[in-house]
């Protein structure tokens, strides 16, 4: 679970006001899943764009809650939806497998429908058949769908010489506990969202479009916390209280680009993978019984961050650079070196760094009485190898944050590029 930051906010310019009143028009028009305002209420609002510059690190500015429902993301752009934008209060993880006797041409016709649906209810319109009006009083609310393909997809359909050599198996880790019936897919799909029945509503559409061609896999659902939430946009806390997502590579910096999505050339990678990137998918269980045993000093030795604010415990604030070299009265290192943040340090790393972008989960108690809690780990790079692998191999080797986790699903998952106008995702590859 590398300290990697998260995505948490979006920027005013991405922002979308409330709509228009019933009597007034738009020149967008009205749509049957148009948001109808609520007057009052008072908030903030994560907005979001398409491409790159739709994440950001700084705050957004305060709006009323209502147009947390007008929030719209683009289907057709550079890269797919759902990579780059602002945590969402609510997603969903589904993995299927073709059926049998289904190969090339009917992946082909799934992705097609799968990418029309994924239009429409993006931009706030009913399914293209048999709507179930679940969002039907909802606007977008920020609505993604984002789609990859999986190691064993290439085998079924024929395309093996078209399979990427970065989505070869990942390694074994001492933390894995994996379950093989809740990890990998031919087709892996990430929906997200403001509004739970927007998303849920997303995911019974794709559900219902897999018809018999393909078949669910496994299911998990996700959330973060809503927009508006906090008196201040803030980054996230996971599920051990923790401000988790700091030091996430943003959009503005130079190698943004290079380190998370597969350049158009001059890459080992297969031409229909250009602009799109890799997914990591883990179902991190938190043992959040002996976690919560410890005092909050402890907790923040075994991360290396402050609880209260995400500081460095070398001092400052959250954006603080770490002083890995300062000593406390004894001679101790003040950050340990087992310390999570300082291992998952890309300069610790070689660099190595992904885009983090995951939701909690909570599915219930065990038998025993423990909580089935944690993280849905959902990290983004053009190098699996170079990014997860690398970090990953690091943490297996002495982070203190691996007594209190457990890893008990995985999947590695190709996500190409946004779908052209008029085409669909992952057109290039199934008609190349």
């Amino acid at each position: 679970m590398p300290d990697q930051s998260l995505p948490e906010v979006r920027t005013p310019e991405t922002a979308r006001t409330a709509p228009p009143s019933p009597g007034s028009s738009s020149p967008e028009g009205l749509t049957r899943r148009r948001l109808l305002g609520t007057a009052g209420a008072t908030g903030l609002v994560l907005g979001t764009a398409g491409a790159a510059g739709g994440y950001a690190a700084a705050p957004a500015q305060a709006t009323p809650l209502s147009s947390i429902g007008a929030g719209k993301a683009m289907f057709h752009v550079k890269h797919q939806p759902g990579i780059t934008q602002g945590l969402q209060a609510r997603g969903h993880l589904i993995a299927f497998d073709l059926s049998a006797g289904a190969g090339r041409k009917e992946a082909a016709a799934l992705l097609r429908r799968w990418s029309e649906t994924a239009r429409r209810l993006m931009a706030g319109e009913a399914a293209p058949h048999d709507d179930t009006d679940i969002a039907r009083d909802a606007g977008p609310s920020s609505l993604t769908v984002t789609f990859g393909f999986g190691h064993s997809f290439f085998a079924r359909t024929g395309l093996e010489k078209q399979r990427p050599v970065a989505l070869d198996p990942l390694p074994d880790f001492s933390s894995d506990r994996l379950d093989k019936s809740r990890s990998n897919g031919d087709l892996w799909v990430q929906i997200g969202a403001d509004d739970a029945l927007v998303a849920f509503h997303a995911l019974r559409a794709i559900q219902k479009d897999a018809g018999s061609a393909a078949k669910v896999r496994w299911q998990m659902n996700g959330f973060n916390r809503t927009p508006g939430a906090t008196a201040h946009p803030m980054t996230a806390r996971n599920l051990m209280g923790q401000v988790d997502g700091t030091r996430n590579p943003k959009p503005a910096e130079s190698d943004f680009e290079r380190r998370i999505f597969v350049p158009e050339s001059g890459t080992k990678d297969p031409a229909w993978m250009a602009n799109g990137s890799y997914a990591v998918v883990r179902r991190i269980r938190m043992l959040l019984d002996d976690w919560e045993k410890l005092s909050t000093g402890a907790q923040e030795q075994v991360i290396g961050r402050r609880k209260a604010d995400g500081a460095p415990l070398t001092g400052g604030d959250e954006t603080t650079e770490m002083d890995l070299e300062k000593t406390d009265a004894h001679g101790d290192l003040v950050v340990p070196l087992n310390a999570h943040a300082r291992i998952t340090r890309p300069d610790q790393n070689g660099g190595a760094a992904m885009l983090r972008r995951p939701f909690s989960f909570h599915d219930g108690i065990d038998p025993d009485g423990t909580p089935d809690a944690g993280l849905l780990f959902v990290c983004w790079q053009a190098d699996p190898l170079r990014g997860f692998v690398t970090v990953q191999r690091k943490l297996d080797r002495g982070d203190a944050l691996s007594a209190f986790i457990r890893h008990e699903s995985s999947g590695l998952y190709a996500v190409p590029g946004g779908a052209a106008k008029g085409g669909y995702v992952g057109q290039a590859l199934l008609e190349g």
